[in-house]
């Protein structure tokens, strides 16, 4: 067997549920493609780009597998585009919705094409199905919801996920003992929304968030608990004391903001103001100082002018963001923006994106900057990728995969990967910290 899983780390999870389902049927695992009896690929419908990469993966795994190998194609994009798979490659054995996690076996074991494709758009494991981590053993993903109720007017998402399903918590918390007892040490909670858990059930805004919060913080020992995709209209008061009063949360926000001029939030349906996404970030750096703010931005939505985008642009100089992804306007046929008058010609896009991506380097440059001199606590994982001479961890303020990192200088400090050390940090590489250890043992946790 060999898995490739793209897209986001909810994906991820699916995967990581297909591969503990095939282990303990007694299947192998191997790295290699050409290796493998089984190649699966779980896709990424969400983006016009995601899907080319999909798509690129399965040419990739047609012409790279072994006679007789098996090319088993799932996730959104199947959902979504089965017959566009289909029509550029024929010869995918088999297509499995991105709902129909659980009827991986049935795919393997299928001695002919087939198809299992359900109305099913999305998978919540209930904790008693098999599930192999397949990130380092010291940090896993944790799904609490998937679909979503928003409707924001440039996305498809709920299209391909479908409506909101919350995990109900007694699953949340036995998913979260039993990643505790393999002996993850970081938990990263995901969901499209955070803040919409158990919404559907009659909790209000980030009501529900909080509850589960105060459950899982009930649990004994020293972890990470991080944040990730929790929107603006989500972040209350409570809900930022509760954060404040418990170490163990990460001061870590993934919140996406999208844009700022009101005209362009208005039209893409967004539901917080200009004035309201100043008002969380302030109360968030009054309340937690040294809380890291990540965020996503979009440049090129339908009508936007230049002076709009200007206004963008000054404000992540006015309000700087620890970190910012960047991403060009998509046009994805089924959204409310598809259809809507003025679109960005694609080289104005381009330029946008490019100038935008440089005024962010500066502020994080300077953000950065001040980290100098400080004493952090640094999860150790592994050596730095060109170079056994120095190793590379992260601190509180840092998402795996998608954040910077704190590459060390002094090797000879760490005696372990998946530990925590105090760091000293002395410099500054780009969107990285450079740090030395101070202790010469790990942290207990």
């Amino acid at each position: 067997m060999h898995f490739i899983s793209l897209g986001c780390p909810r994906n991820l999870v699916d995967t990581e549920v297909m591969l503990g389902i095939l282990l303990k049927a007694g299947y192998e695992i191997t790295p290699h493609l050409e290796e493998a009896d089984h190649i699966i690929i779980n896709t990424c419908g969400f983006l016009e780009a995601s899907r080319e990469e999909s798509l690129g993966t399965v040419e990739e795994a047609i012409e790279g597998r072994k006679k007789g190998a098996r090319v088993i194609v799932t996730g959104c994009m199947v959902q979504t585009h089965e017959m566009e798979i289909k029509k550029h490659y024929p010869s995918v054995d088999y297509f499995l919705g991105s709902g129909d996690v659980e009827n991986i076996l049935k795919a393997v074991k299928e001695p002919t094409h087939g198809s299992h494709v359900t109305d099913a758009r999305s998978y919540l494991e209930a904790g008693e199905v098999p599930r192999q981590i397949s990130t380092p053993s010291h940090f896993a993903y944790l799904k609490i919801a998937e679909g979503c109720r928003k409707r924001c007017a440039y996305c498809i998402i709920p299209t391909i996920k479908g409506p909101l399903k919350s995990k109900p918590v007694d699953r949340i918390l036995k998913e979260f003992r039993l990643l505790r007892n393999q002996g993850v040490q970081e938990i990263i909670l995901i969901a499209q929304d955070l803040g919409d858990w158990g919404k559907e059930h009659g909790y209000k805004r980030s009501e529900g968030l909080i509850h589960v919060l105060q459950e899982i913080l009930k649990e004994e020992g020293d972890f990470w608990l991080r944040l990730l995709y929790l929107y603006p209209d989500e972040i209350t008061l409570p809900l930022i004391q509760l954060m404040k009063s418990d170490p163990r949360i990460c001061p870590y926000l993934d919140m996406p903001i999208q844009h700022v001029n009101n005209t362009i939030l208005k039209a893409m349906h967004r539901a917080t103001s200009k004035e309201q996404i100043i008002e969380t970030l302030q109360w968030l750096r009054m309340e937690i100082p040294d809380i890291s703010v990540r965020t996503s931005l979009i440049v090129g939505f339908p009508g936007e002018t230049d002076k709009q985008f200007q206004e963008l642009v000054e404000f992540i100089q006015e309000y700087p963001l620890d970190q910012v992804g960047i991403f060009q306007y998509s046009q994805e046929p089924g959204s409310v923006a598809a259809s809507l008058p003025d679109q960005v010609p694609e080289d104005v896009k381009k330029k946008r994106q490019h100038r935008l991506a440089k005024v962010q380097q500066k502020v994080v440059n300077q953000l950065l900057k001040k980290q100098i001199g400080k004493t952090l606590e640094v999860v150790v994982e592994g050596y730095h990728p060109e170079t056994d001479l120095l190793m590379v961890g992260r601190h509180r303020g840092q998402c795996p995969d998608i954040d910077g990192i704190v590459i060390l200088n002094d090797t000879e400090a760490v005696d372990a990967f998946g530990k925590r050390y105090l760091v000293e940090i002395t410099d500054v590489a780009t969107y990285d910290l450079v740090g030395t250890v101070l202790n010469r043992s790990a942290i207990p946790t």
